[in-house]
């Protein structure tokens, strides 16, 4: 019996590999080199002999090799262990956890936050348990593959999706949701991470809020929000910042910008509390460890301080830097202010081709073709870090342009 699965595991991945849309193998890093000079760090990689530019990293703030942030972790491991030894109803609750949840509910300017293990599974843990048989939910097309999944494991009354960030087509879609619940929950990434674009929030609240009259539970706003918070904003607070508004309910990432690990949720306290009830993936999950915890405290110092500020203006620099090399240089990107810049190739074939050669020249980035993008938008993403250098940022540029010029 176990053999008959297995083979059809196999037809499987086999087909994916002739259609072209399997994952490719992953590449296992293997050091990490310090900065140098006018470079920024270099990355070791398994079987090759060369020395590699990270262009694909979502640690935007090039905090994960800080030596504070460091010490922070090893600090906390040292006084209480390596992991939280229970699920947080039971006993794995630590204070760190709590000052964390503080802090991150102050700097987003909410009642309260939550931790999770993951924003995977905190888009998982907030949209199932505030779905009910009468909810109705409303969600852009574009939207990340955590979002698509808890609505399919939330099993609204209704399920409408508007075209990408088209706000006339979010109202019509409103329009048709009226009727077909008490609840009513728009749902949207901040920033696309596939496209480095984002979210008019402005424009999103307001039309949701219109809406607020026609559902007997009302309208809630859900952003997740995990490229943008710690990667662009002038204080880094991501595209609430950005747009100047607020959603009811944002989520976010301590493993990205941030450079830990984890996931959270701030909203008002009601919220909290519910979802601490509620949520599964919250009660029956670990939390991330003490020494997590109190590295990410340590991050919350540095985002706030002048150093931080000093870290998200070199990144803005660098993206200006990089999206103005990918223009002059012939290639087509989206342009805007956050970090992912992607290269638009528009065919599989020549992604492929792209991606080998920068990897022969000793940069890293990531190819993405259909299904993950849809067909048409095959692209090259790359992902500028604050620890990137004007002459890394140079060289990556240069590598494109020797292609162009083979």
């Amino acid at each position: 019996m176990v053999q008959k699965l297995n083979s059809a595991l196999d037809r499987y991945v086999a087909d994916l590999r002739t259609k072209g849309t399997a994952k490719g193998d992953e590449m296992v890093v293997t050091a990490i080199v310090p900065p140098k000079g006018d470079r920024g760090p270099r990355y070791r990689i398994e079987g090759y002999s060369q020395e590699f530019i990270r262009m694909n990293s979502n640690s935007y703030l090039g905090l994960s090799m800080n030596p504070a942030v460091i010490h922070a972790e090893e600090e906390g491991t040292r006084t209480f262990g390596v992991g939280p030894g229970a699920v947080r109803f039971i006993s794995g609750t630590y204070k760190a956890h709590k000052d964390l949840e503080r802090r991150l509910a102050t700097f987003h300017g909410r009642e309260a936050a939550m931790l999770f293990s993951s924003a995977y599974v905190t888009s998982m843990g907030v949209i199932v348990p505030l779905t009910t048989a009468e909810t109705v939910i409303v969600s852009d097309e574009l939207n990340h593959n955590c979002i698509i999944n808890a609505m399919k494991l939330a099993r609204p009354s209704a399920k409408f999706i508007y075209k990408h960030n088209d706000m006339a087509d979010l109202e019509a879609r409103m329009k048709e949701a009226v009727g077909k619940g008490k609840r009513c929950i728009v749902v949207t990434d901040g920033v696309f991470s596939m496209r480095g674009d984002y979210c008019p929030f402005d424009k999103l609240v307001k039309i949701a809020r219109s809406f607020d009259k026609d559902f007997e539970e009302g309208v809630v706003t859900v952003a997740d929000d995990s490229h943008g918070i710690g990667a662009y904003g002038p204080t880094g607070r991501g595209t609430e910042e950005v747009t100047g508004t607020k959603v009811d309910i944002l989520i976010g990432t301590l493993g990205k910008a941030f450079g830990v690990n984890g996931g959270y949720v701030v909203a008002d306290r009601s919220v909290t509390e519910f979802l601490r009830q509620t949520a599964p993936m919250y009660i029956y999950s670990n939390p991330i460890t003490v020494g997590e915890t109190t590295a990410l405290l340590k991050v919350l110092d540095i985002l706030e301080s002048d150093e931080g500020k000093r870290r998200l203006k070199h990144l803005a620099e660098m993206t200006a830097r990089f999206e103005k090399g990918l223009v002059d240089n012939g290639y087509e990107t989206i342009p805007g202010p956050h970090p992912v810049t992607p290269l638009m190739v528009r065919d599989t074939k020549r992604t492929a081709e792209i991606v080998k050669w920068l990897t022969d020249n000793g940069v890293l980035a990531t190819g993405l073709n259909y299904p993950v993008v849809p067909k048409g938008d095959e692209e090259i993403r790359f992902q500028i870090n604050a620890d990137h250098t004007p002459a890394d940022i140079d060289y990556v540029i240069d590598v494109l342009k020797r292609f162009k010029n083979r």
